[in-house]
C-alpha cells in the first residue's frame, strides 16, 4: 500500500517522492495564483483580464507533454 501511494507514481514519471512533491506544489502554487487573479477579475472586471487564461494555457503546455495514460489511484 505504501509503495503504491508514495513510490510508484513518482517513479513512473522519473522522479523521486520529493522531486514529485516539489513539482506538484509548484503546479498548485501556479493554480492558486491563477485562481486569485480570476477572483479579482470577477470583482473588478477591468483587472487581471487575461491572467487566468494565460496561466491555464501555460500550465497545459507544461503538463500535457508529460501526461501518462494511467489511473491516479
Amino acid at each position: 500500500m505504501f509503495q503504491r501511494l508514495f513510490i510508484t507514481h513518482p517513479a513512473s514519471v522519473g522522479e523521486t517522492y520529493f522531486e514529485h512533491m516539489r513539482a506538484s506544489l509548484g503546479t498548485a502554487g501556479k493554480l492558486a495564483r491563477a485562481s486569485a487573479a480570476c477572483l479579482v477579475h470577477a470583482i473588478v472586471p477591468g483587472l487581471c483580464k487575461t491572467t487566468g487564461s494565460t496561466a491555464i494555457m501555460a500550465l497545459h503546455s507544461e503538463i500535457y507533454p508529460r501526461r501518462f495514460d494511467q489511473p491516479t489511484l
